[in-house]
């Protein structure tokens, strides 16, 4: 894969991930790509070049944003992209530091980031615009009366966290038993229905472009594996509501499931490019080119629609040279990692 002529400089990191192969391959024919991540194995290291290769520390590791912005000042980086739940919060704390060497993030705001990992605070900045879930905080103060408004059965998961990590279904009150009551843990009510994403656009203003909800129809090991665009007005008002609810300025994605009676209720918000935007991108609407050509003040129109359209994925395999393979001496390796 050649670099273009034109364009600019775009880090991405976290380039294992399905996130950072969407854009990496969404942005490669119209800028030069940096792919950056801590496994010398992740496959978006060989979408690129082997001279645009990073190898990064982890990233919750204290010296990321350290090597991050070092690698971005050496190569001429305009802009970064993080897509790592882990590195958003110090990233984004970083912007500062960035900007002082005329670098851009495409990243959401400490404040935002906050409500979203945070999912006590987000259902806290949401309950006033849409429905969630009846939520209660578990800690020493939860009464059998405080379950009795769950209904049964309710769930069980940490407030931070990603991934369906401490995730549990909880039939009656003595399987709590075990669970820490430190407040670290949220209850909520269960919610059987349909499934959906809803990939949201914002401009730097914080103006909603756009909002693509996507159901979710088959899901394998937590990866959406066949769905569709669905142009549902309630579900695009509410991510658009969401978004707005929560000061969004760039691309996040709002997930969603019916509840008892239909109604459609917050599950919790991804703040950063999911890995099933490439669907969004064939409905119509490219957030990754739009959402760089946003920050890089290029103007773009108060709405945009979306054709309902399906896809099915697959695994698929890029072929790499034995001397590139494991990067080899061709990729930078950061002191740090």
């Amino acid at each position: 894969m050649n670099s273009p002529a034109h364009g600019h400089t775009i880090l991405v990191t976290g380039a294992g991930g399905a996130a950072a192969v969407t854009l990496i391959r969404a942005l490669c024919e119209q800028h030069t790509i940096i792919a950056a991540d801590m496994d010398p194995f992740a496959v978006g290291l060989y979408l690129v070049p082997a001279g645009q290769r990073v190898l990064l520390p982890r990233g919750d590791d204290p010296g990321f944003v350290t090597a991050l912005l070092r690698e971005a000042r050496e190569r001429g980086v305009d802009l970064v992209i993080p897509t790592v739940d882990v590195e958003l919060p110090g990233v984004s704390a970083a912007a500062d530091d960035f900007a002082e060497t005329g670098i851009r993030l495409l990243v959401e705001s400490p404040a935002t980031l906050d409500q979203c990992l945070d999912k006590w605070a987000l259902v806290q900045a949401c309950a006033p615009t849409v429905r969630v879930p009846v939520t209660v905080v578990l800690d020493e103060d939860v009464t059998s009366a405080t379950l009795e408004a769950l209904g049964t059965p309710f769930i069980i998961k940490p407030r931070r966290g990603a991934g369906g990590r401490g995730f549990a279904v909880i039939d009656n009150e003595s399987m709590l038993e075990g669970h820490p009551r430190d407040g670290s843990h949220i209850l909520q009510e269960f919610l059987p229905g349909e499934e959906f994403s809803i990939d949201v656009l914002a401009r730097p203003d914080g103006h909603i472009v756009a909002a693509v909800p996507r159901l979710r129809d088959k899901v394998d090991s937590g990866i959406a594996v066949a769905g569709r665009t669905v142009h549902d007005d309630g579900l695009i008002a509410f991510g658009r509501s969401v978004a707005e609810a929560i000061g969004v300025v760039g691309v996040v994605n709002v997930q969603v499931r019916r509840a008892r009676d239909g109604s459609a209720a917050l599950l919790e918000v991804n703040p950063r490019f999911p890995g099933t935007m490439a669907l969004t991108m064939a409905s119509g609407i490219n957030m990754p080119e739009l959402a760089v050509d946003a920050i890089f003040g290029d103007p773009l129109p108060d709405s945009l629609d979306f054709t309902e359209i399906a896809v099915v994925r697959h695994w698929d395999e890029v072929v790499v040279p034995i001397a590139e393979y494991a990067l080899g001496s061709h990729a930078s390796r950061s002191p740090d990692a």
